[in-house]
């Protein structure tokens, strides 16, 4: 059972997607929230598995929320490693977006989804993956990684991967599965798995979203490639 949390300061529409989300067989919608303040303290209590989160409302927006619950910024104690947070937003992403990711979020995808798609996407990211909407995606990453770092060294991080490591994250920040980054490159998809796992784990990175970025950031992967959603 994949247990969710709706953050969204409107009633109206937090109410929709809980209805949507209870109604799946796997799903259980286990709070709601309607601020950021609202929503650490609910996650704290709850413990979902996912949190759908809001960036725009009162007292705390999502991204704070977002960094808080996952505890990622920088001297901060670990949060809680199991939750995965969705980004929810009804505008074109823009740099509040890109610093959620940088955060540690998971994806994001537009209120106006489909509910069948808003199913799939949370399924997709409880399994481990991340949900990035292909059609905008791209633009958002190419526009603001390179003048928003990380504070850390990216070149010097990037120096720790292998030929073929940074060759499966190239990969992964064209959007390509692990099917088609093995068939690209003539190796097994556990093979394949293995080398994401040491990506991630060797850069820091919490999941393939978080990779996608700092793709971005090293300058390793440049817009103009595929679009991005796995």
């Amino acid at each position: 059972m994949i247990r969710i949390m709706v953050v969204d300061d409107q009633a109206l529409v937090r109410r929709g997607f809980a209805l949507v989300l209870d109604n799946e067989p796997d799903i259980e919608v286990v709070a709601e929230a309607g601020t950021g303040v609202a929503a650490i303290e609910a996650a704290r209590t709850h413990l979902p598995d996912i949190i759908l989160m809001d960036i725009r409302m009162p007292e705390m927006d999502g991204l704070e929320a977002t960094a808080r619950i996952l505890q990622t910024e920088e001297g901060t104690e670990p949060g809680n490693k199991t939750c995965r947070v969705i980004i929810l937003t009804t505008f074109d992403p823009d740099e509040y977006v890109f610093r959620a990711l940088q955060s540690g979020a998971s994806g994001f995808v537009l209120k106006d989804i489909p509910p069948e798609s808003l199913v799939e996407a949370v399924r997709t990211v409880a399994d481990g993956g991340a949900m990035l909407s292909p059609d905008i995606t791209q633009r958002l990453i190419s526009q603001f990684a390179q003048k928003l770092g990380t504070g850390h060294n990216l070149a010097e991080r990037l120096e720790r991967l292998t030929t073929r490591e940074r060759e499966v994250l190239a990969a992964i920040a064209a959007g390509k599965s692990n099917a088609e980054i093995a068939a690209a490159l003539f190796i097994g998809p556990a093979t394949v798995k293995t080398h994401v796992s040491s990506v991630l784990s060797k850069l820091g990175l919490r999941d393939r979203a978080q990779a996608v970025v700092f793709a971005y950031e090293c300058g390793l992967a440049t817009a103009g490639g595929h679009d991005v959603g796995f």
